[in-house]
């Protein structure tokens, strides 16, 4: 398949006035997992609110490629026909990522107990991306997988995975918060003899021990305090940073289920942070996926003194789910608490944005990990801050941003960014343009579709003043 191969640009201006109901797409690393667990139970799972991205698209052409059949997407809707733990089939080529590491790394966990051969590669970006987080502990349990020989001391794509003597169940500590390590060793667990355990240094999301519990899979977890949902009032609890260790029991089978997929809390996060600064805005942003794991967006747009109100309205499938009302805000410029930033390690390119428009500084530490993702969002953010006229300093783990807050008006200039292909880098700047003077143009815009397909009717429909072509057409 085809990632997004032809350009987009946006082109993005002020706007003065948001409002509106809307539901953003399904939460791509639900759709993810979905996918992938649902491929290895017994029986036929049900996906609802499937996000028909590129990203999530890719996972499941690859289980199909080890002959599950899946039916779909159509509106959202999905049926895997679940193989059971030991039923995937030898690919007859490369497993295709796109530009998505979810699959890449959680794939590698998934395919290293397979009794047959594999290889997972990616595009462009993906290509440059640092795999040999996975690469080593699941080495330790028994893997064998060969990186990319040029690059050995970062294990970059392609990966190639053969059939080792089996997997041992290992006790592993992360030498960083990652939920996408975190999982690729479970998922590899599930296959290992013996118990598997994952040690993290600070709470990251946790779909995949949710879902795994979902499809019938004993999942122990120590402290638990991160399982509990929204408290009163959708306010979301604090987890202290203490360490959490996660462990299952190899061999376990899974039990197909249904599944409906809340809205993507990223996705929502730039509606968020658009209708906080924008100068008469109020919108509600509807089911979207609360899990205390992925809330820290809410607890910093709070802290900096967005008005946002959290109904919850339920659970779903073991995930929260709420409706959040947006309505504008003098925003405050405040030091990032270190145990929000990996509870909002994606959306902190939109994050900047909010800083942008604050009044005072904003400071961000302990977020390096953004140097790895799509782009180096950490240079790439303060560089199209700095064409707008931002002063936005990076560091080696964040970055330093002086807000414009108190400027009436149109805060900064609109430029020309390029968005080097990364999805949430090009949203980020369409949100800024809200208090720009003059056009946002925006090239490298065509990956947005691996996370948020119909981005620009759903923002148009809220007020924004944004459009979308291919070179030639503008």
């Amino acid at each position: 398949m085809t990632h997004s191969s032809s350009p987009l640009h946006f082109y993005a201006q002020a706007t003065t006035t948001l409002q509106g109901s809307v539901r953003v797409p399904g939460d791509k690393s639900i759709s993810h997992r979905a996918i992938m667990l649902g491929s290895i139970a017994h029986g036929t799972t049900h996906i609802q609110g499937f996000l028909e991205g590129e990203d999530a698209l890719c996972t499941m052409n690859a289980f199909r490629a080890m002959g599950v059949a899946i039916d779909g997407p159509h509106q959202g809707q999905v049926q895997v026909h679940g193989v059971g733990l030991h039923g995937l089939q030898a690919p007859s080529q490369a497993l295709d990522c796109g530009n998505s590491g979810t699959s890449m790394r959680l794939l590698a966990g998934l395919l290293a107990g397979q009794n047959f051969s594999s290889t997972l590669c990616g595009d462009a970006s993906l290509s440059k991306r640092p795999m040999r987080r996975v690469i080593d502990p699941l080495s330790q349990m028994g893997a064998v997988i060969q990186a990319n020989p040029a690059d050995p001391a970062v294990g970059r794509p392609p990966l190639h995975i053969r059939p080792g003597s089996g997997l041992q169940g290992i006790h592993y500590t992360l030498p960083m918060a990652s939920a996408q390590v975190k999982s690729s060793v479970l998922l590899a667990g599930l296959y290992a003899q013996g118990v598997t355990s994952v040690t993290e240094p600070e709470v990251t999301r946790d779909h995949t021990e949710r879902m795994l519990r979902g499809f019938g899979v004993k999942v122990e977890q120590n402290p638990a305090s991160h399982q509990q949902t929204a408290g009163p009032n959708g306010s979301t609890p604090h987890t202290p940073a203490a360490a959490t260790t996660v462990r299952l029991q190899g061999g376990q089978s899974l039990r197909a289920t249904t599944i409906d997929i809340p809205a993507d809390i990223s996705s929502a996060a730039f509606f968020m942070v658009a209708a906080s600064i924008c100068p008469e805005a109020d919108i509600t942003l509807r089911h979207v996926g609360i899990n205390p794991t992925r809330t820290g967006i809410i607890d910093i747009l709070r802290l900096m003194g967005a008005d946002l109100t959290v109904t919850p309205t339920g659970e779903m499938g073991g995930e929260p789910v709420a409706d959040i009302r947006v309505r504008s805000a003098a925003l405050r410029g405040i030091s990032i608490p270190a145990h929000l930033v990996p509870l909002a390690i994606d959306e902190f390119p939109v994050v900047f944005v909010a800083a942008a428009n604050a009044t005072g500084t904003t400071t961000l530490t302990g977020a390096a990990e953004l140097r790895v993702k799509e782009s180096d969002r950490i240079a790439v953010m303060a560089q199209g801050l700095q064409q707008c006229g931002v002063d936005a300093q990076p560091t080696l783990d964040g970055m330093v941003i002086g807000g414009l807050g108190s400027k009436p008006g149109l805060r900064y200039q609109a430029a020309s960014i390029d968005a080097q292909g990364d999805h949430r880098i090009a949203m980020s700047f369409v949100v800024a343009a809200i208090r720009a003077q003059g056009t946002m143009h925006i090239t490298g815009a065509e990956t947005v579709n691996t996370s948020f397909p119909g981005f620009v009717a759903l923002a148009q429909s809220l007020g924004f003043a944004l459009s979308a072509t291919a070179p030639g057409q503008a």
